[in-house]
């Protein structure tokens, strides 16, 4: 990265997922800085990976050319309103992985004039194989751009969207849809069970099927529809299944469910306005 001094607001998983990429990259350690209150995780980054930790923001902040926000979003106001003299000083690039917080909210507790990138990354970041959907808002020039992106592309691919309001989409798509996946696979093993597999069978049985389609999506250069219609023999077992999916409005419960989460991303925004 061009810009090599990076500072982790916060260090919990996400942080910790970030700078394990970062780490594994090869990234220089030296210029990675934490800011974490709690002892025992802010030791526990520095014993697994050598960076430098510190208890205050703005000591990890002081001379970092990047900032990445890792805060629940209660406490995002404070922690840039304390942080504000010090980016109007240094100017840089601030990136915020705080669902429901908008860039103009963060430029503004910044102090106005600054580069600010918003990051909605999901938790299969933790094993390195997420995908972030990233904004920049227009102070962001491109090699800031660039940097965001490598930084977060650390744990996984990165997608760019041209407007604000598609991260709340981001979010309800990606951000939250480890945990449709997770309602499906406990779904599916309840169904196997009920229908006799021994549990520990369903969940292999589930979690190996999923592991293998998400696979095929990835690797192969075909839309899901397309896998959909083969493995979905006419008169068959899939059909049978497909049939009982479609009845009961399947494609309408994904679009309603999307929908309301991306809706609370937005009432979520409002609120911290």
């Amino acid at each position: 990265m061009s810009n090599p001094g990076i500072a982790f607001i916060g260090g919990g998983n996400m942080a910790r997922s970030l700078i394990g990429g970062l780490v594994q990259r090869g990234h220089d350690v030296g210029s990675i800085r934490v800011a974490e209150p709690v002892a025992d995780l802010r030791e526990g980054l520095q014993r697994d990976f050598g960076v430098r930790v510190f208890e205050c923001a703005g000591d990890a902040a002081d001379g970092a050319t990047s900032w990445l926000l890792a805060v629940k979003p209660q406490v995002i106001h404070t922690v840039c309103s304390d942080l504000a003299a010090m980016a109007q000083s240094q100017r840089p690039v601030v990136l915020s992985i705080a669902a429901g917080i908008t860039a103009a909210q963060l430029d503004r507790w910044l102090g106005g004039g600054i580069a600010v990138v918003r990051a909605m990354p999901n938790t299969p970041a933790l094993l390195g194989l997420g995908i972030t959907g990233l904004f920049a808002n227009a102070a962001t020039g491109a090699q800031q751009r660039e940097d965001a992106a490598e930084l977060l592309s650390a744990v996984g691919p990165t997608v760019w969207v041209a407007e604000e309001d598609l991260i709340n989409a981001v979010t309800a798509v990606s951000g939250s849809g480890p945990a449709y996946v997770f309602l499906l696979a406990e779904a599916m093993q309840a169904a196997g069970i009920a229908q006799g597999l021994p549990a520990d069978a369903a969940r292999a049985l589930v979690a190996q099927t999923l592991l293998g389609a998400a696979t095929m999506l990835t690797r192969l250069d075909e839309p899901a529809e397309v896998l959909r219609r083969r493995v979905t023999s006419p008169g068959g077992t899939t059909q049978a299944a497909i049939e009982v999916f479609e009845v009961g409005g399947f494609h309408g419960l994904v679009d309603r469910a999307l929908a309301a989460a991306a809706e609370r991303g937005r009432q979520l925004s409002a609120a911290n306005d």
